[in-house]
């Protein structure tokens, strides 16, 4: 059985210290506004010489907004509504009435389930800039982004010099071989996902070592590995079908995250494994570092104008994908909302009818995964396909880096042998997940 996870209200925190959940709300959220309202105020003369004096007064009223944003969490005041009036205004406010009712007061930020009220900070952060028009379209999160983007650019080139030397020979390989460089890059993007500003509360969290290098000794760190039954469904549809393959990738962090994502996909449209890739992306700037249609259009511009070959190559033949619409990128409303993927047939149809058209979805990232099973406390050992609560659109596969409380799918003992040897297992992004469910 599962419980719900909720944050801690601040008279319990000594008993609670290691709760990831309260530490999260209590240090890094408010250090995440901190870094916003300092991102904005040192971008005042760029506002002003773009905008004259609205850009002034929007910077200060957006500024204003967010330190008033901070003060309610840090004091624990009731969450409110939004007023900002965009396309999921009503969803959010309907799902904040929602909590009023189970608990018959409003909820606060120390009160609520901490994915709820994540989320709704990083929302909150949309609305003061959507209220100050003109810097209503400024991204807060990036120059994070880009930061992480260029600190990694060293194992970026090890990565696509790699893709386009695979490429080469890419149909000369037999079965084994192609398993073989499949597993690898699906490795790489895995623990890609380590790169996640939202954990480092927007600090420096870039990957700057060679990414194949680490790959063997990193294997014992993967808790549950399902790439074999990925691999079985791909190569088995390769062989038995003449028609589309399509593969979904939902997204999660931009910078050498992504860039792994994209030569991860590179692969499985040239070795034929996929015919068509679509990526979904945020539709707003979301938890610091995810990507949103601007990071992943301005990644490929990057590569493209890299004064490195390799690196060129990859960003010319990825534009060309999009132009052929062998890649699509896609953003829908309700990856930023903060339900579960289990309501998404009823909130959302339209995206869970999207997906069911998939053969396969790989979902990237820690938010994604308790979006997926549910923000609670899993006993470890509660199949994966039972956690994910009927949400079964396509075949999915969650890789993720560990960095929240909540883990489904350990054999016995396995968590609590974890537990005992490494405390803080579950949230110091050492360990890895590849969680495959059938959808059958």
């Amino acid at each position: 059985m599962a419980t719900q996870v909720v944050v801690l209200p601040a008279s319990l925190a000594g008993k609670f210290e290691g709760s990831f959940a309260y530490d999260t709300l209590k240090d890094r959220l408010p250090l995440i506004l901190t870094r916003v309202i300092d991102t904005l105020h040192r971008h005042k003369n760029e506002f002003f010489e773009e905008h004259g004096e609205k850009g002034i007064e929007a910077e200060k009223k957006a500024i204003a907004y967010l330190s008033k944003l901070r003060n309610e969490l840090q004091t624990d005041k009731p969450l409110i509504a939004l007023h900002d009036n965009l396309p999921d205004t009503i969803l959010w406010n309907q799902h904040l009435e929602y909590h009023r009712n189970l608990s018959n007061e409003p909820p606060s930020w120390f009160q609520s389930p901490w994915l709820y009220t994540e989320c709704y900070m990083y929302r909150r952060i949309h609305e003061a800039l959507v209220q100050n028009p003109p810097i209503s379209e400024f991204d807060v999160f990036k120059e994070e982004k880009s930061h992480g983007f260029f600190e990694s650019q060293q194992a970026i080139i090890v990565l696509s010099t790699y893709l386009q030397e695979l490429l080469k020979n890419i149909e000369d390989l037999d079965e084994k071989h192609l398993q073989e460089e499949f597993l690898k890059l699906f490795q790489v993007s895995l623990w890609g996902n380590k790169c996640d500003l939202s954990i480092s509360g927007g600090k420096d969290n870039s990957q700057r070592s060679n990414p194949f290098q680490a790959l063997e000794g990193l294997k014992s760190f993967i808790l549950v590995d399902h790439l074999e039954k990925v691999w079985s469904l791909l190569i088995n549809k390769k062989k038995t079908t003449a028609q589309t393959t399509r593969i979904d990738i939902v997204l999660d962090n931009a910078g050498f995250e992504l860039a792994a994502d994209l030569v991860m996909a590179d692969f499985l449209l040239a070795s034929k494994l996929a015919t068509e890739i679509h990526f979904h992306g945020k539709s707003m700037p979301w938890y610091v570092s995810d990507t949103t249609k601007q990071d992943f259009n301005w990644t490929i511009r990057q590569m493209k104008s890299a004064n490195h070959k390799w690196m060129s190559r990859c960003g010319v033949s990825w534009e060309g994908n999009l132009k052929k619409g062998v890649w699509v990128y896609q953003d829908h409303l309700f990856w930023t909302l903060p339900h579960e993927f289990s309501s998404m047939a009823k909130v959302s149809s339209d995206l869970y009818t999207e997906l069911h058209k998939s053969n396969l979805i790989i979902f990237k990232g820690d938010l994604n995964y308790r979006k997926l099973v549910g923000d609670r406390k899993w006993d470890f050992t509660v199949p994966f396909h039972q956690a994910l609560n009927n949400f079964h659109p396509a075949p999915l596969c969650s890789l993720r880096t560990l960095k929240c409380d909540i883990q489904v799918g350990l054999k016995p003992g396995q968590g609590e042998e974890l537990t005992h040897s490494e405390p803080e297992w579950m949230i110091i992004g050492k360990y890895g997940i590849i969680q495959f469910d059938a959808a059958s």
